[in-house]
């Protein structure tokens, strides 16, 4: 309840976000602990709020994915995260780049689970792309 929310958003959202999430030091995985939970409409505002595109573009704050094999990948794991009950806060998949657009491009994505679905694909797989998955605590 201390926490300084509007730094603590920007910071889940950079972690996650940066460098199109292909980063050993990406954070896949935040746990909103209580009143936390409630920070969800946030970090999915702040997400939405990022521009994806070429790295050739000026104010791009994320690029494409390494490979369209790594973005398919992504992709996918979202989809069997949903189908196993995970719930889709904002979804970036079908990212289209004009100019680029057999890119593999992955807007910031996010999903919930609660702490009883950590079997779910999206927690237990490193994603490895702009997918950040939220455990909602008691």
């Amino acid at each position: 309840p201390d926490a300084d929310r509007t730094a603590a958003i920007k910071a889940i959202s950079g972690a996650a976000f940066g460098a199109a999430g292909q980063r050993c030091m990406a954070l896949s995985v935040v746990i909103l602990v209580g009143d936390t939970q409630h920070w969800m409409a946030d970090l999915v505002s702040d997400a939405k709020q990022l521009q994806v595109g070429s790295g050739f573009s000026d104010h791009v704050d994320i690029g494409p994915l390494i490979t369209t094999e790594a973005r398919d990948r992504c992709e996918r794991i979202i989809a069997e995260a949903v189908e196993a009950g995970a719930t889709l806060e904002l979804d970036g998949r079908g990212t289209v780049v004009p100019g680029f657009e057999g890119g593999a491009f992955l807007s910031p994505t996010i999903l919930s689970i609660r702490a009883d679905m950590i079997h779910n694909v999206a927690y237990q797989e490193e994603i490895f792309g702009p997918v950040l998955v939220c455990v909602q605590v008691d």
